[in-house]
């Protein structure tokens, strides 16, 4: 069994490596895609790691959803996993709305600015 210290360390950890995890994936795809679709990856995948859910009624301590919905999938079927397959949904529509968001107005373009081109080689 798990004690306070050594729940919190794992926790931690856990969420340690998935953020290094999703600065590495932007930090990989920055000049193979757009900003907008590097930011809804990100938070896709923060919405997928770091969503936390109940593994059981009943239970005081949270895990991470996505763990969560394949254990419960695996053992038990698709209905007992429904209670953690809810927050990873909202987690995931709210990472699609703040994209959105987003991409109309931080990353939308300036009416004045001119496209940028590559310099064409000869």
């Amino acid at each position: 069994m798990l004690t306070d210290a050594s729940y919190h360390t794992a926790i931690y950890v856990y969420c340690g490596a998935a953020v290094i995890a999703l600065l590495l994936m932007a930090f990989c795809l920055r000049k193979v895609w757009g900003r907008s679709w590097r930011l809804l990856l990100v938070l896709l995948g923060a919405a997928l790691l770091l969503t936390p859910a109940y593994p059981q009624p009943g239970v005081e301590t949270m895990a991470p959803a996505l763990i969560v919905v394949g254990f419960q999938m695996l053992t038990d079927g698709l209905d007992s996993a429904t209670h953690a397959l809810r927050p990873l949904s909202y987690a995931a529509g709210l990472a699609v709305v703040l994209t959105l968001i987003a991409r109309f107005t931080v990353f939308r373009r300036r009416k004045g600015a001119e496209p940028e081109t590559q310099p064409e080689q000869a």
